[in-house]
């Protein structure tokens, strides 16, 4: 078990990303899921009010929805429930009276007394942060929020966001969700994390298994065989560099009889700050490499071997 930031929230350092839920998953897929997460000791489900707008046919909400009827069915105890605000289609942004309506519409839909993770999803600067941070304040306050964090912030506006909660008299962020794997390390290493580990932030990254190309599924540029929404996103890193990541992963993981993506998500695990990398499945088969990321210990020099083998310096101007 692992402590988010400096909050009170002890979980399983995996968390079971909802994006899918109502999207590449159907409700009976999604609640199959979920038991399955559950059952195999996962206790982290991370969704957003926006999840899955994208989809033709749906207006937002939809994996809320479902979580808040899986709730509804199997009331599970100790379940720790992220959502996100400021891309739903009916409360974009982060004024003060959309984060309100935003956070009471995503209460409605997970059927929750209060949620325990509530992330500013995007930085909206068309609002001053000093608002943003006083509504985010005003939810914990009133007890509809137990704990806020930010997602996709640089470390410059997070710096601000707390600077302002200091001043304000409110709660402190406790994690930042990041995009961040082992082909997407610069930006978060140079930058966010040292603003984590000087005011004990959390790091929860998403896109954890590089929308699955660290589960070494695809092997070329092509993408053939993908089946999925994500498949052309993943295949681009099939490059001769990242190849060399899934080789080294796959070497690894085979000394500890496991996957790639188990080992992938454990590296991730052993980068400082990091709590819990999101990871997502469409399928109940997927479910249990996750939860072995979640527990497989790597030792240091499995750790250094990928990170030396993922490390991308930028050609000079």
């Amino acid at each position: 078990m692992t402590s988010i930031g400096n909050s009170d929230l002890d979980v399983l350092p995996l968390s079971l990303g909802g994006n899918v839920f109502g999207w590449t998953a159907d409700r009976d897929t999604s609640f199959a899921v979920l038991d399955a997460f559950i059952d195999g000791g996962g206790d982290f489900i991370d969704t957003a009010d926006g999840y899955s707008a994208w989809v033709p046919g749906n207006h937002g909400g939809e994996s809320e929805t479902i979580i808040g009827e899986w709730l509804a069915s199997r009331r599970p105890s100790g379940v720790v429930v992220a959502t996100k605000v400021s891309q739903h289609p009916d409360f974009l942004g982060l004024s003060a009276a959309t984060v309100r309506k935003a956070a009471e519409a995503s209460l409605t839909r997970l059927g929750v007394d209060a949620i325990d993770l509530y992330y500013a999803h995007f930085d909206d600067e068309t609002v001053p942060l000093e608002e943003t941070v006083g509504a985010f304040g005003q939810l914990v306050a009133d007890g509809l929020v137990r704990n806020v964090a930010v997602s996709n912030y640089t470390a410059d506006r997070i710096r601000e966001w707390i600077d302002i909660a200091d001043r304000l008299g409110v709660v402190r962020p406790v994690a930042v969700q990041p995009h961040y794997n082992l082909v997407h390390r610069n930006v978060v290493e140079e930058t966010i994390i040292p603003v984590a580990e000087e005011f004990g932030l959390g790091l929860v990254p998403y896109y954890s298994l590089a929308s699955g190309f660290l589960t070494g599924k695809y092997r070329s540029t092509d993408a053939e065989g993908g089946g999925s929404p994500r498949a052309g996103a993943a295949a681009k890193y099939a490059t001769e560099a990242g190849l060399r990541i899934i080789d080294a992963l796959e070497e690894i993981g085979a000394a500890h009889d496991a996957s790639i993506a188990a080992t992938a998500l454990a590296w991730l695990r052993a980068q400082p700050t990091v709590a819990a990398p999101i990871a997502s499945a469409r399928t109940v088969e997927q479910v249990p490499d996750l939860l072995a990321g979640a527990r497989l210990e790597l030792a240091a020099d499995e750790v250094e071997r990928l990170t030396r083998v993922s490390e991308w310096t930028p050609a000079s101007a």
